[in-house]
């Protein structure tokens, strides 16, 4: 096998009609982000379904999966109804997922799949949370589960989330746990997830596991013209000694070194993407000079600017 597939992780993302377009693009396209921003292979996909019938979202958007068989295996198997769930749950059903849980490593579900990995036993004795309208009847129906109204929860070699938007939370949790925080906030910041404007609630405060992710957002929005470390705190509503120590504790390095990597990423890009002159990325990641953005990108990446763009070319 390849150096480059070895780790190689691969997802299954189990499509029943009508389900969530929103919830399938946030479980996707942080795999696929996290693919372009490492420039390798870490994660692949397969849609599956039931059958290989077509299926439609429920904004009528198609897709075509492969059919759900013996040979599907891999890390994770995501499951993926949204209306209708109730009666998706029958005895064939159950049998298909209690099998393929002795072949994907993680068996999540997403929205409303937290319902029928329920039928199936799989998360009995184990915490749980779903679609919150839901939430009660899933706690009276199957008490062997302990249901919670977290917006996403990972038990072991079970995971669930309530909607589309927690979908992008465990999604960045789970490349957290495979690839470390580094690559995690780089996929959140490209997606501007994480912030919110303090001036909404100024008197809330941030949750913990928030924190990072919102300086990593306002780091991105402003990689031209970089602010100072005190101005992110600032925006934020808190001390810089406390952006710098929940920097260190989630993620092993400082906010400083944080924003670096941010703005030597966009600089990468463009110099893959772009017909941008070195000069030109230079300036619009943030340096002044481009000897001095040629030091830290060659420190970041083991190459130089113009050896990045030439392996594309």
């Amino acid at each position: 096998m390849p150096e480059s597939q070895q780790n190689l992780r691969h997802f299954g993302i189990l499509l029943f009609e009508g389900f969530s377009n929103l919830c399938l693009a946030n479980a996707v396209e942080p795999l696929r982000a996290a693919n372009s921003l490492s420039r390798r292979p870490l994660y692949s996909w397969s849609h599956y379904g039931l059958t290989d019938a077509a299926l439609q979202s429920s904004s009528a958007l198609p897709v075509q999966p492969q059919a759900l068989t013996a040979e599907a295996k891999g890390a994770a198997l995501l499951v993926m109804p949204s209306y209708g769930f109730e009666t998706l749950d029958t005895p064939a059903l159950r049998r298909q997922l209690r099998a393929a849980a002795g072949r994907f490593d993680l068996m999540a579900g997403l929205d409303t799949g937290a319902w029928l990995l329920a039928g199936a036993g799989l998360l009995d004795g184990h915490r749980a949370t779903a679609h919150w309208d839901i939430l009660a009847a899933l706690e009276e129906t199957f008490p062997e589960v302990e249901v919670s109204d977290s917006r996403f929860i990972l038990d072991g070699n079970r995971a669930s989330c309530g909607g589309a938007t927690t979908t992008l939370e465990l999604m960045m949790e789970l490349i957290e746990q495979h690839h470390g925080a580094a690559l995690a906030l780089e996929v959140a910041s490209l997606f501007m997830f994480g912030e919110r404007d303090p001036q909404v609630n100024p008197l809330r405060r941030w949750p913990e596991d928030q924190l990072l992710r919102a300086a990593a957002a306002l780091m991105r929005r402003n990689v031209e013209h970089p602010l100072e470390i005190p101005a992110i705190a600032r925006h934020l509503g808190i001390s810089q000694r406390r952006l710098e120590q929940v920097a260190q504790a989630e993620s092993g390095t400082s906010p400083a070194r944080i924003y670096r990597r941010i703005r030597l990423g966009e600089a990468r890009r463009r110099l893959e993407q772009t017909r941008e002159s070195v000069a030109e990325i230079t300036l619009r990641c943030g340096y002044r000079d481009p000897t001095a953005m040629a030091r830290a990108f060659r420190a970041e990446f083991g190459l130089s600017p113009r050896e990045a763009r030439q392996r594309v070319t």
